[in-house]
């Protein structure tokens, strides 16, 4: 168990399609426990893999607030399977991304098919916060990042200063 570095725009990994899991082996749970650690660390309440270099299709997510005990849920080959046609409008934000917060309108309501650390295939039906943060990090599984929700001016101003600040921290 440790805290990873994260991986911070404008790395390319993060474009990355991370892979399915074939095994739910002690790398993957080596990997999981590394991601919640990671994670609370941080703190942030969703992270995938990638956002720690790994390219798999692994997700974690805990939305206990401060004062309530922690709920950490993990979503292995995670996939959405139903959208709602109504939306709903979340302030959202990326460890990936730092001190960037913006409003993105996506889905209010989703149907997710994934598996549990034993393997198991579970379904579930997800609204508010916990829909918005599962499309969040199924998107970054695909190379999709919350700023690509937003209008292009917008991202391009977050893009460029991001871009400047890692030529600055190369030197």
């Amino acid at each position: 168990m440790s805290v990873r570095p994260i991986i911070i725009l404008p790395d390319p990994r993060l474009r990355l399609v991370s892979e399915p899991v074939t095994a739910i082996d002690d790398d993957i749970r080596r990997l999981v426990e590394d991601m919640f650690d990671t994670m609370y660390d941080a703190p942030g309440i969703g992270l995938a893999a990638i956002q720690i270099g790994v390219p798999k299709r692994v997700v974690t997510v805990d939305l206990a607030k401060k004062d309530e005990p922690r709920a950490p849920q993990v979503f292995i080959n995670p996939e959405i399977l139903a959208r709602s046609e109504e939306t709903s409008v979340y302030e959202e934000g990326c460890l990936s991304i730092p001190d960037v917060h913006e409003d993105v309108e996506r889905p209010a309501r989703i149907r997710v098919r994934y598996l549990d650390l034993d393997g198991k295939p579970h379904e579930i039906e997800a609204d508010g916060l916990l829909a918005t943060c599962l499309q969040h990090e199924i998107d970054h599984l695909n190379g999709i990042l919350f700023i690509d929700h937003i209008s292009k001016l917008k991202r391009d101003r977050i893009l460029k200063k991001f871009a400047k600040a890692a030529k600055r921290a190369a030197g």
